[in-house]
């Protein structure tokens, strides 16, 4: 505590601290949310983000396995009157941690758009960056909480250059080649082209791959086959980690948590060693 102190004094001229309990083995969930200038105020649901390696999230969904209708309410709710209380305008989410014992805890607020907002859009069929310009124009929202729809199930997996075999340490380079997935219910986001060069310089992330399904299965099998048809030559990245995660049991069922990866890495990349030695 002291030395949190001195760190919090030095930099911000407050040496106040606070404590948080501590929530052993999460789930992140979030609510996306949405607030214009005239006092409305809409959340869009929830998102997972529990399939995490050192607190990056490699692979979100929605809806959550986690959540039940109730909880849902209680979620958007407590999002809702959050932006409310201190009146802000604009897209937005809220962020909690859900104890094993299903207790949510707040966590922060992102004033902002987030790199998951595509689940949510092919949830809901509402385009985030579109109301985020509007609301910013001062536009009213032309929809109510009531007017929201969830439909089916979403995925997203991120693609980084990086090497899982080795640390994940970065892999900037040339791309040689690249062929990018498509078809019913795929979705990707991504500047990547064959020839360009990806810098040292950024975040490691090159690529987003989204997939919506009518259930969860269908969703899961979609991201399958867009990962079987995502193809990136001349730097490395953790696709094939990806791809193993699809089929992780834990995953499967719904039941993992925020140190799952972490906890279970070596059998993760087994199968990645063994593909290379073949």
């Amino acid at each position: 505590m002291a030395q949190a102190s001195a760190e919090a004094k030095a930099a911000f001229g407050n040496g106040a601290v606070y404590l948080e309990k501590l929530i052993e083995n999460p789930r992140h969930i979030e609510v996306q949310l949405l607030a214009d200038h005239h006092g409305n105020v809409v959340h869009l649901g929830e998102r997972e983000c529990s399939m995490q390696r050192m607190r990056q999230k490699l692979l979100e969904e929605s809806p959550s396995k986690a959540v039940t209708p109730a909880l849902r309410e209680q979620l958007g709710d407590y999002a809702v009157r959050a932006a409310k209380a201190c009146g802000y305008q604009g897209a937005g989410t809220v962020e909690f941690v859900l104890a094993p014992d299903g207790q949510p805890y707040f966590i922060e607020m992102n004033t902002r758009i987030q790199v998951e907002h595509p689940v949510t859009e092919m949830l809901t069929g509402i385009d985030l960056i579109r109301e985020q310009i509007r609301i910013a124009g001062g536009r009213a929202l032309d929809f109510a909480q009531a007017d929201v729809r969830l439909r089916g199930h979403a995925i997203e997996c991120r693609i980084c250059a990086e090497d899982p075999e080795h640390g994940f340490a970065p892999s900037p380079g040339r791309v040689e080649f690249l062929h990018l997935p498509g078809g019913f219910g795929v979705r990707v986001e991504s500047a990547l082209y064959s020839g360009c060069d990806i810098s040292p310089h950024y975040d490691s992330m090159v690529a987003k791959i989204i997939t919506h399904g009518d259930t969860r299965s269908e969703a899961v099998y979609r991201m399958r086959r867009a990962l079987e048809e995502l193809v990136v030559t001349g730097v490395k990245t953790n696709l094939s980690l990806q791809y193993m995660l699809l089929y992780r049991p834990e995953f499967l069922s719904g039941h993992y948590h925020t140190g799952f990866v972490e906890a279970n890495l070596d059998a993760l990349l087994a199968p990645l060693e063994k593909e290379m030695m073949l």
